[in-house]
């Protein structure tokens, strides 16, 4: 098994040629899902997936299935993939380095004449990132029977643009049912998103558990009023309570250190204007831990602070949870064939639990799932800066061909 590699420089040609598709000046990528770039990325896989042999097909929620034929192609295939949409400020690994790296699995395994019992497939996933259409994981989700047809297709974005309509508008609407696809077990390949590998000098993280994780969505309403005349005491300031808000959000996370993480992303304030008291703010919280109990108590903590302060400030308030998804335990036996491939290999790796959500995490309901992690530069991603060595890139590709090999031969 150790003898089997990828082509490492071939990946990483692959992967800048890829990020030139919404390429930032700052050596980032913006390809927001569904826009003209994320077609024109899609594309860009799609043909390379044709020229790889592969069939390629793509479902109602636009998720795309590349497969290359097994011997016995009556069995379910061994699936690996991810996304390509990013973050606005996103960076030329986070999702994308997945995807590819199926690819080059497929592209290796030609190279060397390797026939597997099982179809392989790589897949791209619509919508991971959910910064275009909340909430995240959408086409995923719907995939894994967490989401219906309909709710997926209707997410909009702060435009009013539905899912639906954009996938029809950029071609990717296709004509298969969503789901309903058994696989033989399914890999994600990823850059860490944090700094432990890094710090510890590991070349691969075994990922063996991903965090839970609830967001919120919070409309805060007050009064408009003019900032000069306007006495402190009358007033109904709803950035007030927002900016409260935040500090207690942060305090939560702090309260349950060091696994918890809570975050305020998105704010709007209206009217926006710097002499006029702001009436409303439209605001998103994001509350993550590996433990479901802790994450319940982060949830009750935060919905009573948010309740006693709007009576406080004498303020509307609208309290959503747009998003739940729970701690994710990934299935053993594919976990193990990432372990054995990385010490087959001789790459120093340690388990690791996942502080993000994947794909993954929703195909882990439907199908034997497992990651694997490879550092990224200061730990640093959504951000333009997000960088990772061709070593690394290269070691996380080799782990998971082997991965794969194991689960599409037995």
């Amino acid at each position: 098994m150790q003898n089997v590699k990828i082509n490492g420089a071939r990946l990483w040609d692959s992967l800048m040629e890829m990020a030139k598709i919404g390429a930032t000046e700052k050596g980032g990528v913006c390809r927001l899902a569904l826009t003209d770039l994320d077609k024109q990325s899609r594309d860009l896989f799609v043909r390379w997936c044709e020229e790889a042999g592969c069939s390629v097909s793509v479902d109602k929620m636009g998720n795309i299935f590349a497969r290359r034929a097994g011997t016995d192609n009556s069995l379910p295939p061994v699936v690996m993939g991810s996304h390509l949409d990013t973050q606005p400020t996103g960076g030329r690994f986070d999702g994308v380095y997945g995807v590819l790296c199926g690819l080059e699995v497929i592209r290796s395994l030609n190279d060397q004449n390797m026939q597997t019992l099982h179809p392989i497939e790589a897949t791209v996933w619509t919508n991971e990132e959910g910064s275009r259409f909340p909430p995240a994981m959408v086409a995923s989700g719907v995939f894994a029977g967490v989401f219906d047809l309909d709710y997926g297709l209707s997410r909009a974005d702060l435009d009013g643009k539905t899912m639906g309509e954009e996938l029809q508008r950029i071609g990717y609407a296709g004509d298969l049912e969503v789901g309903n696809r058994p696989f033989k077990a399914f890999f994600e390949a990823h850059i860490e998103q944090g700094p432990i590998l890094e710090n510890e000098q590991k070349t691969i993280g075994v990922v063996t558990d991903a965090q839970g994780q609830r967001w919120y969505e919070v409309t805060l309403t007050g009064q408009e009023a003019h900032a000069g005349p306007t006495p402190m005491a009358t007033r109904r300031d709803a950035l007030l309570g927002a900016a409260r808000i935040v500090n207690q959000v942060n305090k939560i996370g702090l309260d349950n250190a060091p696994l918890a993480c809570a975050t305020v992303g998105l704010l709007q304030v209206f009217p926006n204007s710097r002499n006029v008291i702001p009436g409303q703010v439209f605001f998103s919280i994001d509350f993550r831990h590996p433990d479901d109990a802790t994450l319940s108590a982060m949830d009750t903590a935060l919905r009573q602070y948010c309740q006693d302060l709007a009576s406080e400030l004498g303020l509307e308030m609208d309290f959503k949870e747009i998003w739940y998804s729970p701690p994710v335990p990934f299935d053993r036996a594919c976990v193990d064939s990432v372990r054995a491939a990385a010490s087959a290999s001789g790459y120093p790796h340690r388990d690791i639990v996942s502080g993000a959500g994947h794909d993954a995490c929703y195909l882990s309901r439907v199908a034997p799932t497992a990651m694997v992690f490879v550092p990224c530069e200061n730990g640093i991603s959504h951000n333009e800066a997000e960088n990772a060595t061709t070593e690394d890139i290269e070691a996380g590709c080799n782990v998971l061909i082997q991965a794969v090999l194991l689960q599409a031969n037995s």
